[in-house]
């Protein structure tokens, strides 16, 4: 019991001298838990809320403020606030205007970026990194060979997903209580400018409207995707995103959806063979900003494929995926369930997957005539070389996921390493090595 106090003490002691600054995370109340789990080793913190939404989210007055200046103002505020003796900069993702100019003060000064993002291989884990996330990740800049490197000295077999999940309900419901405070609740921040296109009222609106419809919506999808797997058909599953997301804006060429569903349907209709079918898919979050039903209904009609083009809106993957015959996406990184499978993917974006031992090189109408197989031996150690690092078990939503998260994420942005590094420090192989030679 002494040792371990003691140890305690040490650790206290040891970061004493970490000063770490949240700006925006994931809805929800998992950025203070993150933080009360910090302070507990000795760190010290600091918040800055941008909105009602923000701020009702970090329960502890005393180590928070509020930025609620103009955007032209945030520039010069965020490097003063830096320079103010900051170790840390805490962030969820890296597309937000905010965010954008928080990394680029902070990488000026030698601070250690934490991104914290949704998992590479979501839905069973969450994504923590240094360098950058998505298509700015220092995953990009590795090959499979050297991954393979890396693993030389670690058990082939990581964590398995767990047997049941339950972050999406939570997610809906935390966005639109969060979306609620900045809509009633927002008079302290007068200059308030959220990160999408969409108003506030709007995106309050579209989540609502989204817990509203779980029930009609979920029986629309059985349905659905009953018929389509109970006909037997051949078909290529085109998986579909949010078009207001950063992979989309910042990784793409696309503009939204229903650009890409149309040059999909368009290669499909000259190309695939007469008997195939093409399903699009939606994203779980997906709230109708753009009619996609009504979209794919138009498409089929101006291709002549009438009748062989489907859209199937939100839900789980995993069945869909278990009867198609190939996947085409931007960069979704549900594309990495189907490479489990061992299915073709087309990618038309960067993504930290999109590597010719697994992707195909193809163009899109040759990939829907006859589409190239991925590499598995290659994919499933790179599978395991992100389950080795970048990805921890657990979610920002639902309280046990987020429980989950914390027991390891702490630890990680406590390390003086990033977690690819921290896999070579703590990789068996050098100690193999050293105890073979006194032997």
């Amino acid at each position: 019991m002494v040792l371990i106090v003691e140890l305690l003490i040490v650790t206290i002691e040891k970061n004493q001298d970490r000063r770490f600054l949240f700006l925006q995370g994931p809805h929800g109340p998992f950025q203070y838990e993150l933080s009360k789990n910090l302070i507990s080793r000795g760190v010290q913190i600091h918040k800055i809320c941008f909105n009602a939404g923000d701020r009702f989210f970090w329960r502890n007055s005393e180590t928070r403020s509020d930025f609620t200046g103009t955007s032209g103002d945030w520039g010069d505020y965020i490097q003063d606030t830096l320079k103010q003796g900051y170790t840390d900069l805490v962030i969820y993702g890296d597309h937000r205007p905010v965010h954008i100019e928080a990394v680029k003060c902070a990488k000026h000064l030698g601070l250690t970026i934490h991104y914290l993002e949704e998992g590479y291989l979501r839905p069973y884990w969450s994504t923590y990194e240094r360098g950058g996330v998505n298509g700015d990740s220092n995953l990009l800049n590795k090959s499979i060979e050297q991954m393979r490197k890396d693993m030389e000295g670690v058990g082939s077999q990581q964590p398995s997903a767990p047997v049941r999940w339950g972050d999406m309900r939570q997610h809906i419901l935390l966005g639109a209580i969060y979306h609620w405070h900045i809509m009633f609740r927002n008079k302290a921040y007068p200059n308030y400018t959220p990160h999408r296109d969409n108003t506030v009222g709007s995106e309050f609106r579209l989540h609502l409207m989204k817990v509203l419809n779980r029930i009609p919506h979920a029986l629309q999808r059985w349905f659905s995707t009953r018929r389509l797997i109970k006909s037997g058909v051949t078909y290529h599953l085109g998986v579909l995103q949010l078009s207001h997301d950063a992979s989309i804006r910042r990784y793409s060429k696309y503009t939204g959806m229903d650009v890409f569903m149309r040059e999909c349907v368009e290669a499909f209709a000259k190309h695939a063979p007469k008997h195939h079918h093409l399903v699009f898919k939606a994203h779980p979050l997906e709230d109708d900003r753009k009619p996609l039903a009504q979209v794919t209904v138009d498409l089929a009609k101006e291709f002549n494929v009438d009748g062989r083009i489907h859209y199937i809106r939100g839900g789980k993957l995993a069945q869909i995926l278990d009867f198609a015959s190939s996947v085409v996406t931007i960069n979704s990184t549900a594309a990495q369930q189907a490479l489990w499978r061992g299915l073709p993917i087309k990618t038309m974006g960067t993504s930290v997957y999109d590597r010719s031992e697994f992707t195909s090189d193809q163009e899109l109408g040759a990939f829907f005539a006859n589409p190239k197989k991925p590499d598995l031996s290659a994919y499933r150690d790179y599978r395991q070389y992100l389950l080795a690092t970048s990805q921890i078990p657990g979610g920002f939503y639902s309280r046990v996921n987020r429980q989950r998260l914390l027991l390891q994420i702490v630890d990680l942005m406590l390390n003086q390493h990033d977690t690819y590094k921290m896999l070579n420090e703590t990789s068996a192989a050098p100690v193999q090595q050293s105890m073979l030679g006194k032997r």
